[in-house]
């Protein structure tokens, strides 16, 4: 059963151009316990929109689980995961973070309610919604299942 997630990234330390300019990167650092392990549940052809934090609080666009969880080699201490992305597509335009707050369809998302999360799940409803507003829906797998 595919899922679809959302990941949080600073475009100052990493920006959707560096992922979009690599191909495909290894989602380290996460440091969050709950972040940790959503990181854990994701599956190989899962879904993830590419969230930029800071300044710009939008989603950028959309990437693909290409590796499943194993150990985040960047961890000095303790039990840490990565998987690995790949950067399928950008949205037409990005959504921001106050749209999605506006629109009541998503007001129950892990981004309006743990907004300080990194990595979090999406139902496919609020994925799709967003993908609509950032009139990205075009190429995307339609059913998705």
């Amino acid at each position: 059963m595919k899922s679809f997630w959302l990941v949080k990234q600073e475009p100052s330390s990493y920006s959707w151009s560096d992922f979009v300019a690599e191909g495909e990167t290894s989602w380290t650092g996460v440091r969050n316990f709950t972040a940790r392990n959503n990181l854990r549940k994701m599956r190989k052809a899962d879904t993830v929109l590419f969230y930029h934090s800071g300044d710009e609080k939008a989603v950028i666009g959309i990437a693909k689980v290409t590796r499943t969880t194993y150990p985040d080699p960047t961890a000095k201490e303790g039990d840490w995961s990565t998987v690995d992305l790949a950067a399928v597509k950008p949205l037409a335009r990005p959504v921001t973070l106050r749209e999605i707050k506006s629109n009541s369809r998503l007001k129950g998302i892990p981004l309006v309610r743990q907004s300080r999360l990194s990595v979090m799940p999406l139902a496919e409803p609020a994925f799709r919604e967003i993908v609509n507003m950032g009139d990205a829906l075009e190429g995307i797998e339609r059913g998705g299942r």
